[in-house]
């Protein structure tokens, strides 16, 4: 059986229990607290975007800055719960040798313990990269073709492995998207290099 290069997808495939190395202290702290930060500062740029968003005066409830709100608010809890969780497991970390002894008796069991992993800073920088170049050009290449890339690379960054596929899908959930906020909602989304800017 060969797994993804990325162990969380593997985990995600197989369910396999993966516990994250990482050293005492405020270094555990650091790691575990480093998608926490990543998505309120992404939670801030759409804060931000909403706030300065040109809005009609005659708009009428929900308008455009709605379900953005919706969905910032959403990233707030979410970065919120995930601080805390990482705040709580580094205080239940017990010593090197309370760890040992753990794993001493759940080999003893025959369970066998976490899969010691490590970040994947690979997958890591495809996400953010793939995020930041779609903020920088969602303009230019319009909603279909940014956030269709968006989601291929994605999908690339979690271990994917079949491009053209991804692809298909991408195209599928950026044109519905489009289909709902630009057509039924009456939210236009940047068209882009299709509409001819």
């Amino acid at each position: 059986m060969t797994f993804p290069a990325n162990p969380t997808a593997t985990s995600a495939v197989l369910g396999e229990r993966l516990r994250l190395v990482s050293g005492p202290g405020i270094a555990a702290l650091l790691k575990g607290l480093t998608m926490p930060v990543i998505v309120a500062a992404f939670a801030t740029y759409l804060l931000i975007g909403i706030l300065t968003m040109r809005v009609p005066e005659g708009a009428a409830f929900p308008g455009p800055q709605f379900f953005p709100g919706i969905v910032t608010a959403g990233l707030y809890v979410f970065a919120v719960s995930l601080a805390i969780t990482a705040v709580r497991e580094v205080r239940a970390m017990p010593d090197p040798l309370t760890a040992e002894l753990l794993a001493a008796e759940a080999a003893d069991d025959d369970a066998s313990p976490p899969r010691p992993v490590r970040v994947d800073v690979r997958s890591l920088a495809w996400v953010l990269v793939s995020f930041f170049a779609f903020a920088l050009l969602l303009d230019l290449l319009g909603w279909l073709i940014a956030a269709t890339l968006l989601f291929w690379c994605i999908a690339r960054g979690f271990g994917a492995s079949k491009p053209i596929q991804m692809l298909a899908v991408g195209a599928t959930l950026s044109s519905l998207a489009y289909i709902g906020f630009d057509m039924l909602l009456g939210m236009p989304l940047p068209s882009g290099i299709l509409g001819g800017f």
